[in-house]
């Protein structure tokens, strides 16, 4: 679904220029659900963005479900919008109006389409559990279920990729695993990709995989050994939280097209790297390690 090859943004601001995105190398395949996360300043707003249309890259490859976003006409452009992308962002007022019922906001989108729209949006609501409350209004509405209505909305345009902007981050744990389980269920009966972007690594423990971005490009992938889903199969009673211990996930670090990797920074901390810009590289038993330089190597 999405395949980003040494992807580039630079932003300039008058004089100066400011490198977003540094040979960024991503592929998500369809139908998956995964999580970017990485510190502020580290790009992931920036790849939100031009894989929603939004922005443009400036060198490099990006493909979505076989468009290529860096050559599209602005015409085309707003066709993928409308047609291919849905987005759910951590601020409801950019999803939502506030004088409208659920019904109505998420009829809005389909109108404008020109469809019949009261059929599908209470189609909408239902699949994201709020069948029961079509006629309120937000402010008669959690955060939770306001976050739901704005899904909702997302998949008003029948989207193949759906983009998440720390869609849990102003809810509580239980609402967000209730999001989170709700995402998963799209992806698995509708076939929708799904990206989530957010900071918090502990949603880790809830997708199958997790990139992690830093200083613009991808720095690791976290991968879960066995799937959630597999997980709730093999368990005597679906109604249990499958455990999340340490074990259950396994960290890969990324190489890019030149052979260079980025080590997760707590590992070289770890090894008293925290200074140095320098690492011994040997080749033992088929196997590459790394070690602290010598005292007499560091100048």
């Amino acid at each position: 679904m999405i395949h980003c090859d040494n992807l580039v943004k630079i932003y300039k601001i008058a004089d100066l220029e400011v490198v977003a995105l540094q040979g960024l190398d991503l592929h998500v395949e369809t139908g998956e659900l995964m999580a970017i996360i990485g510190n502020s300043g580290s790009g992931k707003s920036t790849l939100l963005n031009m894989l929603g249309g939004l922005d443009r890259p400036s060198a490099g490859k990006l493909t979505v479900d076989g468009k290529d976003l860096l050559n599209l006409s602005e015409k085309e452009l707003v066709k993928y919008k409308r047609e291919t992308v849905g987005f759910v962002w951590q601020n409801n007022g950019r999803n939502l109006i506030p004088y409208l019922t659920a019904l109505e906001n998420v009829e809005l989108p389909i109108l404008l389409q020109g469809q019949r729209k009261r059929e599908r949006a209470m189609e909408l609501l239902d699949a994201v559990g709020l069948s029961h409350r079509l006629k309120n209004r937000l402010n008669q509405l959690s955060g939770g279920e306001q976050q739901r209505v704005a899904i909702a909305i997302a998949l008003a345009n029948h989207p193949k990729l759906l983009l998440a902007d720390e869609p849990t981050g102003s809810v509580d744990t239980k609402m967000a695993n209730q999001i989170l389980d709700l995402f998963r269920q799209l992806t698995k009966n509708l076939g929708i990709t799904i990206v989530i972007v957010t900071h918090d690594p502990l949603l880790a423990k809830k997708v199958d995989r997790v990139v992690a971005i830093r200083d613009g490009k991808t720095s690791s992938e976290i991968l879960r050994r066995k799937s959630y889903d597999q997980q709730l199969l093999e368990m005597d009673t679906a109604a249990e939280e499958p455990e999340q211990d340490q074990d259950s996930h396994v960290e890969y670090a990324v190489i890019d097209q030149a052979g260079r990797l980025q080590i997760p920074a707590n590992y070289l901390e770890t090894i008293g790297l925290r200074d140095s810009n320098k690492i011994q590289v040997t080749l033992e038993d088929g196997k590459i390690v790394l070690l602290p330089p010598a005292e007499q190597d560091i100048k």
